[in-house]
């Protein structure tokens, strides 16, 4: 029996009409530096052995809708983000551009709402 391949998850892709744009709302949000940014695509990568975030410019992206809905852009994905601090965390959010979903299904997990719509959580980790 051959042996498998090794991978390592390299990172997560969001989609969105302005690379750019998006990309600089993760940059204020997580402080991550961009190593890449070419016409329609930037990367941002926090360094050492961690995953980046790409953002790709699709010309056809809608925003999905949270919670989802069979009539609507359903959501393919969305980022999970821990933190020391879950109120600063949140106000920092919203500073940076972010605003808080409609729907709040934890009370220990707020889901936010990038520029986009693309949902992420936010919770308090020990591991942040």
């Amino acid at each position: 029996m051959t042996s498998s391949p090794r991978f390592r998850l390299a990172g997560t892709v969001l989609a969105t009409r302005d690379a750019r744009r998006l990309a600089a709302f993760y940059e204020r949000l997580l402080g991550w530096p961009r190593v890449q940014d070419e016409a329609g695509w930037v990367v941002l990568h926090p360094g050492g052995e961690a995953s980046a975030i790409s953002f790709h410019e699709d010309v056809e992206y809608e925003p999905p809708v949270w919670p989802s809905r069979a009539d609507r852009q359903q959501i393919m994905a969305h980022l999970d983000i821990g933190t020391d601090d879950l109120d600063a965390a949140i106000e920092h959010a919203r500073e940076s551009g972010a605003r808080d979903a409609d729907f709040q299904p934890q009370p220990d997990v707020r889901v936010m709402l990038d520029p986009d719509g693309h949902p992420f959580c936010l919770f308090r980790s020990e591991r942040a």
